[in-house]
């Protein structure tokens, strides 16, 4: 048995090998390659997008939260404005009541202090009235002009007193 093989067998076996590798190289790797390529550019591209993708999702996201956050300030600004705007109101409000209420007290007591004087002055009529008849009884006579109101003046004076 012979270990080695013959040399024109080898010589038959390289030329056939490196025959179809140049057939191989010629016809089948060139579209492999091809592909490979137009895989790994198709690859390449979605990897850039999605770069670009996340680029962007992230200028978005920081611009939402720019967004919301002068939102929420606004909101806070137009709370703010509106609290101060009804405490405002508020002490109108309560400012306008206080003179009213003022207002209806003077205007009370002024009222109260007319009818008093008015009162007053109508029982100082009627008890001047009753002094007058009161003395003409006793004594019996009409007094004049001048004796009537130095009596009511009288009388006054000690029902003051």
């Amino acid at each position: 048995m012979e270990l080695l093989p013959d040399p024109a067998q080898v010589i038959y076996s390289t030329i056939a090998f490196f025959v179809l590798l140049a057939l191989l190289w010629r016809f089948a790797f060139p579209p492999v390659v091809g592909m490979l390529d137009k895989r790994q550019a198709t690859i390449k591209e979605s990897l850039e997008r999605a770069e670009e993708t996340r680029v962007e999702a992230q200028r978005l996201l920081a611009e939402y939260k720019k967004q919301l956050a002068e939102a929420r300030a606004e909101a806070q600004a137009i709370t703010e404005q509106g609290r101060k705007v009804g405490e405002s109101m508020k002490e109108d409000i309560v400012t306008k009541a206080r003179q009213e209420a003022t207002a209806l007290i003077a205007k009370a007591t002024e009222e109260i202090a007319a009818e008093k004087r008015k009162a007053l002055d109508e029982v100082t009529e009627r008890v001047a009235g009753l002094t007058v008849a009161a003395a003409e009884r006793v004594v019996a006579k009409a007094l004049d002009e001048a004796d009537h109101k130095r009596l009511i003046e009288e009388y006054v004076a000690e029902i003051g007193k």
